[in-house]
């Protein structure tokens, strides 16, 4: 944040005002996010339950979840079809920085416009298929237990009995052939 702001560019701000005592709440806020930096890049008013929701919802269904295991889907894919896992891990994972990059900078459309022609067709072609109607209702369901804090409730017990399946999760993930395969490649790139 600090380098963003010294850099004249800011970080966006999430701001909310529950219980206004005072009837400037908002005002204080939005002068805290301005001193910030955050005002530059932008500040979307929301609640602390909306704001918790979409960002449990986002981490599980999208940032982290869905998109670790699409990766590690593509993957396995083209490794079981006899493709080299160096191959594979810079067709799923290496080169899926760059397009996030294209599509935070310019948006979906943005990022389409940039790439080849057959890449945009078939993200139209095919997208749809991998991410059908069986992927959305599970979407739903990951939304409804955040929502009725089921996730949450799952979590504390969790952490009542020590996280061992939590721990046991982070060992295995750490020896899928995607991890062995992408640290060998990275340490070949110094700037990574």
């Amino acid at each position: 944040m600090r380098e963003q702001y010294q850099d004249g560019r800011g970080v966006p701000a999430l701001i909310g005002v529950h219980n206004d005592a005072s009837g400037h709440a908002l005002a204080l806020t939005l002068a805290y996010a301005n001193a910030l930096g955050c005002t530059r890049a932008g500040v979307l008013q929301t609640t602390f339950a909306d704001e918790t929701e979409t960002d449990l919802f986002g981490e599980q269904a999208v940032l982290c979840g869905g998109l670790s295991e699409l990766v590690k889907a593509g993957f396995e894919t083209l490794v079981d079809a006899g493709y080299d896992p160096e191959l594979a891990y810079f067709e799923c994972l290496h080169e899926m920085k760059l397009i996030v990059d294209l599509a935070y900078a310019r948006g979906l459309s943005g990022m389409r416009a940039e790439v080849s022609d057959t890449a945009e067709y078939g993200d139209y072609v095919s997208g749809s298929r991998v991410i059908g109607d069986a992927v959305r209702e599970e979407m739903q369901k990951i939304l409804a237990d955040v929502q009725s804090g089921a996730f949450a409730r799952q979590w504390i017990e969790e952490a009542k009995t020590g996280g061992k399946n939590f721990e046991r999760k982070r060992e295995e993930e750490k020896l899928h052939g995607i991890e062995s395969v992408g640290a060998e490649l990275r340490s070949r790139m110094s700037w990574v």
